[in-house]
């Protein structure tokens, strides 16, 4: 069931707009995190005032709104979320809100990829049925769809759509907004293939911190391997990370990152185990801050590159 109200959960952090507020006059559009709200404002740019709840460098897996957050959707044309159980904090949110107005859910219309879940507080059924597994492994929905940039593609869609139907006087201009950045999401694509295409398929091999890439390895062609799972609440096993451990010695796996939503000290540790280097920090379910490395979504993909394509080819 829905919580009736947010007064329970803690305070983590006001929300974070992705962009430099447009005038008070303008529709208000509230994007439950930083990728979401980086498309928004990619589409819409002032033509909407935007909040974003779980901003630049939040984890929104674990991501707990503060009751401030519910006055802002009171007053929302419309609501961005990403589905699939990333987010299912916002669906309680929007309960405890009364919101009735417009809702674009990113992955309405993606059949999603099937993942071991372990241990995991994802939400999952749709809004308010929150299951907490501690048994696995379970087949669960992978909620990381943005990062198969044809997906990503889907989702700016979908999003224009939204924005379009939300403040109609600017209909036109959405569209305009929209068919631009798809236009530079399509070449950014055609460039992550090529990139990936310089690596000998048997280099393509990544250690991250959580199992967030699995559309970009199913996307791109490149393995990718976790100790921890589906969400950074998840505690990998020791047997989890001993294998993992000879995998990486046995197939000279070198492409070993931490994430920026991650707590480092479990890959640090196997990093040392294996013998190897983290070779540096990729952005998967956040933004970084504007001055960082990866202020927007295609900014994301160009950084993430930069180190996987050579750290999988072996380069020091």
């Amino acid at each position: 069931m829905f919580r009736r109200s947010l007064l329970s959960l803690p305070a983590l952090l006001l929300a974070v707009p992705a962009r430099a507020q447009a005038p008070a006059t303008q529709p208000l559009v509230v994007a439950s995190f930083s990728i979401l709200g980086d498309m928004v404002a990619q589409i819409a740019g002032d033509r909407v005032r935007l909040r974003t709840i779980a901003g630049p460098n939040v984890d929104a897996h674990s991501f707990a709104p503060r009751p401030s957050d519910a006055q802002a959707l009171r007053e929302a044309a419309l609501v961005v979320r990403n589905g699939l159980g990333f987010d299912g904090w916002m669906d309680r949110m929007l309960r405890a809100a009364g919101y009735r107005g417009a809702v674009a859910t990113a992955t309405d219309g993606i059949t999603p990829r099937q993942m071991d879940g372990h241990a995991h507080n994802h939400d999952h059924g749709g809004a308010g049925r929150r299951h907490s597994h501690s048994v696995g492994p379970r087949q669960v929905p992978d909620p990381h769809a943005w990062q198969d940039l044809r997906f990503g593609i889907r989702y700016a869609r979908g999003i224009a759509t939204a924005l379009a139907a939300a403040v109609p006087a600017q209909a036109a201009a959405i569209e305009a907004g929209a068919a631009a950045y798809v236009a530079r999401l399509e070449a950014l694509d055609a460039w992550v293939r090529a990139e990936i295409a310089k690596v000998p398929e048997a280099r393509r091999k990544v250690v991250t911190s959580h199992d967030a890439f699995g559309y970009f390895g199913a996307a791109y062609g490149v393995t990718f391997l976790a100790p921890q799972g589906i969400s950074t609440e998840a505690e990998p096993s020791a047997a989890d990370v001993a294998r993992l451990i000879r995998q990486i010695r046995a197939e000279g796996i070198s492409a070993v990152f931490l994430e920026n939503m991650a707590n480092p000290s479990t890959l640090e540790r196997l990093a040392r185990e294996a013998g190897v280097t983290v070779q540096g920090r990729l952005y998967a379910d956040a933004l970084s801050e504007p001055a960082g490395p990866a202020p927007s979504y295609e900014a994301m993909f160009r950084h993430n590159l930069g180190l996987l394509v050579p750290a999988m080819r072996g380069a020091a």
